[in-house]
């Protein structure tokens, strides 16, 4: 029979696997678990404190200021007499920017 010098020992092979399924699960861990953890716990932070009177866009690029909180949805104002019903997953976050006229262009 003849045997190859390439051949790892019975028991290096074993490690070596072991080693190589920590390793992935630690950067499968770090790099897709983790992100998506903190980005749920920040969602569930600005869903909490969502209070009357603060400005919001939706998911489908909607402005407003929040009228009335409900348990699943909340009433906004878009316009001085609209005013429609969101649940609250399609709130996209805070509107922290002010619109900023745009320069006269003078010809």
């Amino acid at each position: 029979m003849l045997v190859f010098a390439t051949e790892p020992a019975a028991g290096t092979s074993s490690v070596f696997t072991i080693v190589y399924i920590v390793i992935l699960a630690a950067m499968f861990y770090f790099l897709f678990m983790r992100p998506n953890k903190k980005q749920k716990q920040e969602r569930a932070n600005l869903m909490n404190s969502l209070a009357v009177g603060d400005e919001i866009f939706t998911a489908g690029g909607i402005l407003g200021s929040i009228t009335r909180i409900k348990e699943h949805t909340v009433w906004v104002r878009i316009s001085e007499k609209c005013e429609i019903e969101l649940l609250k997953t399609s709130i996209g976050g805070r509107n922290t920017q002010r619109e900023v006229p745009e320069p006269e262009i003078k010809e």
